[in-house]
């Protein structure tokens, strides 16, 4: 077991951050972005750390009027002043963007420990990431590209030709989770002003801190003001938000269910939809175990579980499935669970009490249908959990356990055989989620057959699921969303096609047979 000894305080080290915190009862509180200036308000949210509970800052929150009104201002001026700035000057931004960060790093990465509950590698990587992704935003220009179309493919087209231009849709309401507060921020403000659309950027209510600071980063790079909002509302109060007439795309990751209430509400608009996930690992018979043991361990563990491209299903050949499960429970026990300050600590708490609630019910579930918890399954306190894997060989109860049907956010996987592919193909259809998939062996017939037929947006051979800088695309099927993020390709669902077609007809510009 393990001791919260010390104190856990947000600390700001860098003095650019000053015009965005005021101190109140000792701790920073942190304002809001709306009509290029940093304001506060009378209300104000409390914001906790995951680590110990304890209050670490407060954020002033603006009036739904006020947000209203600053949307109407983005689409009345602000769409049009970051449109009009040369495409060659907003990359430069983002580039700048980049510098900033590395100089602020170390604040960045404390407020992903504090406030996201972020191991000190977790919150490095989550920062290096994030420069890495606004360093090579100039992949993104790739997609920001036209056609041209002759019209003597047709005899309806003859003598007239078509040029194909992509354009910003204007307003992007930009909705961040929790798990990547900085990251996801980074990539999704990059390809949303990159083509020239102004934004709206909804930081998560439990740790809004990471988002807020790289708004800054932001502005300090030279974002023009009056094309960026940063609204810290709860999400009780977005539904007039999304509805809103003014934008254009909305971009969101989230669970399923936050998905579908959001289209209710918002009408026919672009959407970038990241939602539920989990995956499957399928290990195949001539499988390197050690390697796929390992990753599908670090899969299950890493951070805590809480995020999309977590391994929940693990499905094994019978000939080699006794030895698999016994070396993933071998590399489950050496992950270190602890304050995630601490230098060598694998894995921190989970976000808040009511993750930690869902995943308890859902052990308790997959045990009380007769399932075998093989490790783990222990709640430490109210955010600490040890990662737990459980087997249940029978199919139909396992297709019919909490753990499968739901998208529970933290580290739980089911594990079961299979001797017949087909059987494993439908244990991995099976969920309502088709996000990605990580096949392990060296058979290509089989590879070949199962990426066919598994319904996911990405599949990973002889790995897991990863999803980086975004380098690749990636994206889910079925309940797992809508549209692709990946460097390049998020361009195409938020830049709207626009057709120009002239005509030259009896003109003489051509001489037709």
């Amino acid at each position: 077991m393990f001791k919260i000894s010390d104190k856990v305080e947000l600390r700001i080290g860098s003095s650019s951050f000053k015009e965005i915190y005021d101190i109140e009862d000792g701790i920073p509180a942190f304002k809001y972005f709306i009509d290029g200036q940093w304001k506060k308000s009378e209300e104000k949210a409390k914001v906790y750390s995951p680590i110990d509970n304890s209050l670490i800052a407060y954020i002033y929150r603006p009036s739904i009027e006020e947000v209203t009104q600053a949307i109407e201002n983005l689409y009345g001026k602000g769409r049009w002043k970051i449109r009009d700035m040369p495409g060659d000057k907003r990359l430069s931004v983002v580039q700048r963007m980049a510098d900033i960060l590395q100089g602020v790093r170390r604040d960045v990465e404390n407020a992903l420990i504090i406030n996201s509950g972020k191991t000190l590698n977790n919150a490095k990587g989550e920062v290096s990431a994030a420069i890495e992704r606004l360093r090579k935003s100039h992949l993104d220009l790739r997609k920001i590209i036209g056609e041209f179309i002759p019209g003597d493919w047709s005899l309806d087209a003859v003598e007239t030709e078509a040029l194909i231009r992509r354009e910003p849709y204007g307003v992007s309401l930009i909705i961040i989770p929790f798990n990547y507060p900085l990251f996801d921020a980074v990539n999704k403000l990059v390809y949303t002003i990159l083509p020239g659309n102004a934004a709206i950027l909804k930081p998560p209510s439990s740790d809004p801190i990471p988002s807020i600071l790289f708004m800054k980063v932001a502005i300090d790079a030279g974002l023009p003001k009056e094309s960026i909002s940063l609204i810290t509302i709860p999400g009780s109060m977005m539904k007039r938000v999304v509805s809103n007439e003014r934008i254009g795309v909305i971009n969101l990751t989230g669970s399923s269910e936050t998905g579908i209430e959001v289209m209710k509400e918002a009408g026919i608009k672009q959407y970038i939809m990241e939602l539920g996930g989990g995956d499957p690992a399928i290990v195949l018979g001539d499988a390197d175990i050690e390697w796929a043991s390992e990753r599908i361990a670090l899969a299950i563990a890493s951070y805590t579980g809480q995020r999309c491209d977590s391994v929940k299903v693990v499905i094994g050949e019978e000939t080699i499935y006794e030895e698999l499960k016994n070396k993933i429970v071998e590399e489950l026990s050496k992950f270190k669970i602890g304050d995630p300050r601490v230098e060598g600590t694998d894995i921190g708490p989970l976000i808040d009490k009511k993750s930690a609630d869902e995943w308890e019910e859902a052990v308790n579930d997959a045990l009380k249908n007769g399932c075998k918890l093989l490790y783990g399954g222990k709640r430490l306190n109210e955010t600490y959990i040890t990662p737990a894997i459980i087997e249940c060989v029978d199919h139909e109860k396992l297709m019919n356990l909490e753990a499968y049907k739901k998208e529970i956010f933290s580290s739980l996987a089911i594990i079961t055989s299979f001797k017949d592919l087909n059987k494993a193909i439908e244990i991995a259809n099976g969920r309502k989620y088709g996000l990605d998939a990580s096949i392990f062996g060296e058979d290509i017939v089989k590879i070949r057959k199962l990426i066919r037929y598994l319904e996911v947006g990405a599949i990973y051979i002889n790995d897991i699921p990863r999803h980086g800088i975004n380098y690749y695309p990636f994206g889910g099927r079925k309940a797992s969303g809508i549209g692709r993020e990946g460097i390049g390709y998020s361009i195409e669902q938020v830049t709207a096609i626009k057709s120009i077609v002239y005509n030259y007809k009896g003109r003489g510009v051509w001489d037709y047979m």
